[in-house]
Formats: C-alpha cells, sequence, structure tokens
C-alpha cells in the first residue's frame, strides 16, 4: 500500500481492501481529505 500526498491531493494505491482499512483509520483523524491534506503540508 502506498499513499501519495500531494499539494492537491492523495493517492491511494493498493488493494481495495487495503485503501479501504486506511481510510477508516484517517477517518477518525480527520473529518475531511482537506484537513488531512492540510496537515501534512504544514
Amino acid at each position: 500500500m502506498k499513499i501519495y500526498i500531494q499539494q492537491n491531493g492523495i493517492v491511494l494505491c493498493g488493494k481495495a481492501w487495503e485503501i479501504r482499512e486506511q481510510l477508516k483509520y484517517y477517518s477518525k483523524q480527520y473529518q475531511f481529505v482537506y484537513d488531512w491534506i492540510k496537515q501534512t503540508n504544514s
């Protein structure tokens, strides 16, 4: 599983179950993808 965080978005590469698992994990920390991007680019 690879996660690429860019200036305008996030790209998740992996199997479908891995992506769903990661999205569930990050949904507990961040309400929106925008918040996730903003936090990592700071």
